[in-house]
């Protein structure tokens, strides 16, 4: 096992640094020379990679924090018991089940500014005068896209939750109601505690999958309109498969996983604290 992911991950990594350090093409028609730290320099003063970048840890912060909070309210929800309740645990998984590429294609049907669904259920509701063109709009595009993708994921977080819900002792809590506590100090002094161990794993999963999102934007928008939605990752492939720059591309990935793992501490310390 250690050699197969030594193959398919760490020499594919190794490859991808030492390509920073050069002014490598796609097309190799150049000769390879090694330029340094020069790739790395571009990047920071490159305003199309910062922007992107931006673009990327909007999205990551703002889904994340989304799913975070969305799916452990739905896994506490589920956790309760009522009539229904194994139906909307079975159909929970769902969202989470739908391959990303069908689910961009299903969310720019209903953002779809001639027919979509959404202009026509708020236009009905008189909530909208006319239909809007959400993925066409500088300012709506990129909420609408976290939109669609906090519907797919933010079950998966509910998933891990409610699995992690089901082995919390059941006498703590009814020792902690005859003490008098209500359910808000039972979920910040046993609940939370105890969910944090489990919510971590989904918080790293979710922040690696977030900041390099491509697939999702790419179908629905592209990047557009006016760049407003071009990810990190988007900006690298344009870098190194569009401009054949294979080089510099590779000193943006570069710094693209040190991002990752910076959002991945912080996130992690703020757990540990609660914790």
């Amino acid at each position: 096992m250690v050699i197969i992911m030594g193959t398919v991950i760490g020499w594919p990594l190794i490859r991808t640094i030492t390509l920073s350090f050069t002014n490598a093409s796609l097309m190799g028609l150049d000769e390879t020379v090694f330029v340094g730290l020069d790739n790395f320099t571009q990047a920071i003063q490159d305003e199309g990679f910062r922007s992107a970048m931006k673009v990327s840890l909007i999205f990551a912060l703002v889904v994340v924090t989304s799913e975070m909070i969305l799916g452990t309210a739905v896994a506490l929800l589920l956790n309760e018991p009522f009539k229904g309740r194994n139906f909307l645990r079975a159909i929970l998984i769902l969202p989470w089940a739908v391959p990303t590429v069908v689910n961009a294609i299903m969310w720019r049907l209903i953002y779809n500014p001639e027919y979509g669904a959404l202009n026509s259920l708020l236009t009905q509701l008189g909530l909208l005068d006319s239909y809007i063109s959400w993925l066409g709009s500088a300012d709506k595009a990129l909420a609408a896209i976290m939109f669609a993708d906090v519907w797919k994921n933010f079950s998966l977080v509910a998933l891990i939750a409610l699995s992690s819900l089901q082995s919390l002792s059941v006498s703590q809590v009814e020792a902690a109601k005859i003490d008098g506590t209500n359910a808000i100090q039972r979920f910040w002094y046993i609940t939370l505690p105890h969910l944090i161990p489990s919510l971590q794993v989904a918080l790293v999963l979710r922040i690696i999958e977030a900041v390099k999102v491509f697939d999702i934007i790419y179908i629905m928008t592209k990047g557009g309109p006016a760049n407003k939605t071009r990810s990190g990752s988007i900006f690298i492939y344009q870098e190194a498969f569009t401009n054949s720059r294979m080089g510099s591309g590779a000193a943006f990935a570069v710094i693209m996983v040190s991002l990752i793992m910076v959002l991945i501490l912080f996130y992690m310390r703020i757990l540990t604290k609660k914790k």
